[in-house]
């Protein structure tokens, strides 16, 4: 079964969120950030839920391109050197350290001052160690475990939420001059995630089961948030193959917890769900992990996908 952790107190949280702005705050550039000929300030986001963030932070102030185009799956992203060299010219760069070894170091090298790591603002917990030593390692060699822990915070409203506020933050401090409205489309995004947190909260307190099967263990702190039990078929790295013996336990849990629903998604093989499902009996959905945004995505924002996700975790749970 999966490993269970109490999730972090307000005050941690706060702490690890000042932590994070004061990262920030160390790598910014004591002046006004580069802008565009428009006099919009450069935006380079690694991928879609950090290319949302400065879309719903930015507003008309920024101009925001995104490493990752739609459909690709963002674990497996490998960057051109156009791409690399073409980093060094941001005025502003969004990533999330952990998720993308091959943007970690980009990052890294591309001298850019206003750089923020959504890692550092706020608390990441480690999820998905039911996998075994050999998913274990493997997740550690393409590089899940750099940044201390599970990095899909955003599948969590309320952490996204942190994350938002901390690039607000950010934002402001490069781009003084638009600080105001900055400040004002971060209240606002946080507004938009405080209700889908509460719609989630009441969707999903009343269940016949509380454990969901998923293609990879991208869901641990929203079922963290949620009450809930999340069981990968495979770990943080969708690409890593689940064992015979993991499979198999997957078969018995499945009918212990009266599990329906075997989940699967858009950018990566549905094969192993699929199969997973035709042994045990059970039916087939999608849970999106908004890695990104393409025409199979149910919804055209992240809000409108995590509506989609909970309406299909509120049919597979049995939600009353």
């Amino acid at each position: 079964m999966n490993v269970r952790r109490r999730l972090i107190p307000t005050a941690a949280t706060a702490g690890a969120v000042a932590l994070g702005l004061m990262a920030v705050s160390a790598c910014s550039s004591s002046g006004a950030a580069s802008k565009n000929n428009g006099g919009k300030l450069d935006v380079v986001a690694s991928f879609y839920p950090m290319q949302y963030l400065a879309e719903e932070i930015g507003g008309d102030h920024v101009s925001v391109s995104t490493l990752t185009k739609p459909g690709v799956e963002p674990h497996d992203l490998e960057l051109s050197p156009k791409q690399t060299a073409g980093l060094g010219e941001a005025g502003f760069i969004l990533y999330l350290k952990g998720l993308q070894p091959a943007v970690d170091e980009a990052v890294a090298q591309s001298g850019v001052k206003n750089t923020v790591d959504a890692a550092t603002l706020t608390h990441l917990e480690e999820h998905g160690e039911e996998h075994g030593a050999e998913e274990h390692a493997e997740e550690e060699e393409h590089g899940h475990d750099e940044a201390g822990g599970d990095p899909h915070v955003w599948l969590d409203p309320v952490k996204y939420a942190e994350v938002a506020k901390g690039v607000g933050k950010a934002l402001e401090k490069a781009d003084p001059d638009n600080a105001a409205a900055y400040k004002k489309n971060t209240e606002d995004l946080v507004g938009k995630l405080d209700g889908l947190h509460k719609k989630f909260e009441s969707g999903l307190q009343n269940t016949d089961t509380k454990t969901f099967i998923t293609a990879h263990s991208a869901f641990g702190y929203l079922a963290e948030r949620y009450g809930l039990e999340q069981e990968g078929i495979s770990g943080l790295d969708p690409d890593s193959e689940p064992s015979l013996s993991r499979m198999k336990d997957l078969q018995k849990i499945a009918k212990k917890d009266k599990v329906t629903t075997v989940f699967f998604e858009t950018l990566v093989s549905d094969k192993t769900a699929k199969t997973l499902a035709g042994d045990t009996g059970l039916k087939t959905d999608v849970l999106d992990p908004l890695e990104g945004i393409t025409d199979k995505s149910k919804g055209d924002d992240y809000i409108e996908v995590m509506e989609s996700n909970l309406t299909a975790l509120e049919k597979a749970l049995g939600a009353k």
